[in-house]
């Protein structure tokens, strides 16, 4: 395992040697040691390997991950695993807002609290988030999924595409379009799978599901008031 230290490295330098390629050297696990907050920590990676963080972290975190594990051992900042492609990002702290945005794959796990847009513009990855999450949460999300074990803040899902989401606490209210749906088999066995892979023990059956409602697709003047 090769360890850098922030205290006496540069982010620059921690990032341009975590995007070297397969077959530069064979190594593949890393140890960021004293990161203070600092942004874009392991950002840009772009083939399979562990990376572990010691401590917090600033904003866009593992930005642009594809196949790279990168884990948290600490809190980390505005739009953690942003545009993230694929590969597993986990922060065994709490998050900042937009933790997610525009992710196309891959699985995010918080396993604290999340703020504000959480899973905005969601594009296909999955985000699971042990604690609760703010208010516009999913707002605008495509396609993935969100579960979320917590409570969820006010407009859960506003102006939501095919995205779905589950929902084990409380949720302050729903945005436009969005609606409660039936759990059906298959929606608990894809809850239940996603559950196990994030790592986190929960009855999927205790979990409820929301969707678009599917009215806001295409322009219609009744629903002026809501665009």
């Amino acid at each position: 395992m090769e360890t850098f230290d922030l205290s006496s490295a540069e982010v620059r330098d921690l990032n341009r040697r975590l995007q070297m390629r397969d077959g530069d050297d064979g190594e593949r696990q890393f140890r960021v040691l004293h990161p203070n907050g600092a942004h874009a920590l392991a950002a840009g990676l772009t083939h399979p390997i562990d990376v572990t963080i010691e401590g917090h972290t600033g904003y866009y975190c593992a930005g642009m991950n594809q196949e790279a594990t990168v884990t948290v051992n600490g809190n980390a900042g505005t739009g953690v695993a942003e545009n993230m492609m694929s590969g597993m990002v986990r922060i065994r702290g709490d998050v900042s807002q937009s933790a997610g945005a525009t992710a196309h794959g891959g699985l995010l796990v918080i396993e604290g609290d999340a703020s504000a847009r959480c899973a905005i513009s969601l594009k296909g990855a999955d985000v699971v988030v042990q604690g609760s999450i703010g208010h516009m949460a999913a707002f605008m999300a495509q396609a993935g999924k969100l579960v979320v074990l917590g409570d969820v803040g006010a407009d859960l899902g506003d102006s939501l595409y095919e995205a779905q989401i589950f929902v084990r606490g409380t949720v302050a209210s729903l945005g436009a379009d969005c609606v409660e749906k039936e759990m059906g088999e298959t929606h608990l066995a894809a809850l239940k799978s996603l559950l196990a892979q994030a790592g986190l023990d929960a009855d999927a059956g205790s979990f409820r599901r929301y969707g678009s409602a599917r009215q806001l697709y295409n322009f219609n003047i009744d629903n002026a008031g809501s665009y």
